[in-house]
């Protein structure tokens, strides 16, 4: 059935009803229809909330790959997406928006069921933005224009953007539509033929948003979705040699894997969106109740499972022992709770490997010598499910394991400091760039903080601030491109130079 937006389930048992009338897609998308892997292969997904399977979906591999590529490189080829006038392509692209919103109950049940995601924060925060990055982008694409270089008389230089061609998609399970969103807007705007990978654990809302694109209008070809294995079919997509580009939100390691690919293959144009260890930086002169509140979102937000997370928690030493009990108050409002309950704040983490992750990384804090403040234990919330208590520590030092590696998870190391130049240290000292907080009423040091930070977001008073006008990417190896933003369209294009002769 299509949930609707005027038919919003008022409680849990509302929304299991509907969870259990919905008929799942599970298939490939290929010009414009939706088939089976041409192997015939499914792999079950699993809902993170209680360990049942949700659907069988195709399992393609790099025979499936071959197919999309040379379907994507027709359908671009052909123009009858690529030279169609902006104008055009706008309408498509906004309507698809719409399609988007208006099955609005449908697409957020989806995505709670696949990620274990917060039903509430699915209704109003990811499919409500992802109608906006596709609206958003569309609507840019017709107000772009070309250049005119400053030529004398007898020449005229024209700087022209042409769509790259063929662009590979892969994201990540813990925001799987926002992602989408991200790569889709502005790589169809720019009249790109697109190949979806969604991770291999959260399919679904990638297959449902194929349909609504081509009931929006978008021709045949232009996007498909293939679901499959990262170890084969994400790397039949890597060393393709008729892909033009390759975007990816994911691990800093798969990260590193393809870009190899691209230099064995093609030199495809690779983008990478990647891991985080990002420092949220409080000092004395802050609001501190506000911060505390910020803080505990900043890291038990999708059950922390959020490449900008706050996970590195900087206090200055003198209200240390204060702001630190603020936080641990403010994570109690983070209680694991079912996703599908309006009232839940926190979900479930995405499987039991996630899970095991967590609770490494909370034994070797511990092991350390790091000082649990709260936390530490798994939640038994639905049986079959993942669920972990919001977690803090405190006593952290810069070798800790769990102040340099990306946890993944709601796990909070709280390091104290001194000086605004011990805490600038403390915050550069990773491998990671992503993002920062700082919390600070005294304008110089907050203007000086933000220019020295090597993060490519830095909130100041407030965390996870911005919206679909401001570029989001990261610094060394947080990987590199932007997504959101007029930004994000150069990433598509590329820019060619004509000079004419007039004389």
């Amino acid at each position: 059935m299509s949930a609707k937006k005027n038919n919003v389930p008022q409680n849990l048992q509302e929304w299991q009803a509907l969870a259990a009338s919905l008929k799942i897609e599970g298939r490939a998308f290929i010009n414009g229809s939706y088939v089976d892997a041409l192997s015939g292969e499914t792999r079950a997904t699993f809902n993170p909330a209680n360990g049942e399977e949700l659907a069988q979906i195709a399992s393609c591999g790099p025979n499936d790959a071959d197919l999309v590529v040379k379907v994507a490189r027709e359908t671009f080829e052909s123009g009858v997406w690529s030279k169609m006038p902006p104008m055009q392509r706008k309408k498509i692209m906004v309507r698809f928006a719409e399609l988007i919103e208006e099955n609005l109950v449908e697409i957020a049940l989806l995505e709670s069921l696949d990620a274990g995601k917060p039903i509430g924060d699915t209704m109003a925060v990811d499919v409500p933005g992802a109608a906006t990055t596709i609206r958003w982008s569309g609507e840019a694409i017709d107000k772009i224009y070309d250049e005119v270089a400053p030529t004398g008389p007898g020449e005229l230089g024209l700087v022209t953007r042409m769509p790259l061609g063929v662009v590979a998609a892969i994201v990540p399970w813990n925001f799987p539509l926002s992602t989408t969103a991200w790569k889709l807007g502005p790589a169809l705007a720019t009249g790109n033929s697109v190949i979806l990978k969604p991770a291999s654990n959260t399919p679904l809302t990638a297959i449902k948003l194929a349909g609504l694109a081509k009931e929006a209008g978008l021709p045949d070809g232009v996007l498909n979705v293939l679901p499959g294995p990262g170890s084969s079919l994400g790397k039949a997509l890597g060393l393709h040699m008729d892909i033009d580009c390759l975007t990816f939100t994911g691990s800093t390691e798969v990260g590193k894997t393809l870009t190899e690919y691209s230099g064995q293959s093609n030199l495809k144009r690779t983008f990478l969106e990647l891991g985080g260890k990002s420092p949220n930086i409080v000092f004395a002169d802050a609001d501190l109740d506000k911060a505390a509140e910020a803080a505990a979102l900043a890291i038990f937000y999708n059950q922390g499972e959020t490449c900008t997370a706050g996970s590195r928690l900087l206090v200055e030493k003198s209200i240390a022992d204060e702001f630190i009990q603020k936080v641990a108050k403010a994570a109690e409002c983070f209680k694991p709770g079912h996703p599908q309950n309006p009232n839940t704040r926190m979900g479930a983490l995405i499987d039991r490997s996630q899970f095991d992750t967590v609770e490494f990384y909370v034994a070797k804090g511990l092991e350390q010598g790091a000082q649990l403040v709260c936390g530490g234990k798994p939640v038994d919330e639905v049986a079959g499910g993942y669920y972990y208590e919001p977690t803090v520590f405190r006593g952290v030092t810069g070798d800790m394991t769990i102040a340099r590696e990306e946890i993944f998870g709601p796990v909070l190391s709280v390091i104290e400091f001194d000086t605004e130049e011990e805490a600038l240290a403390i915050a550069n000292d990773s491998i990671y760039g992503l993002a920062a907080g700082i919390w600070t009423n005294n304008l110089g040091r907050a203007h000086r903080m933000a220019r020295d930070i090597y993060a490519g977001s830095v909130w100041v008073n407030n965390y996870f601030g911005g919206d679909i006008t401001v570029p989001f990417g990261g610094f060394k190896q947080s990987g590199n491109g932007r997504d959101k933003s007029l930004h994000a369209l150069d990433k598509y294009c590329e820019l060619k130079s004509t000079w004419i002769d007039l004389s």
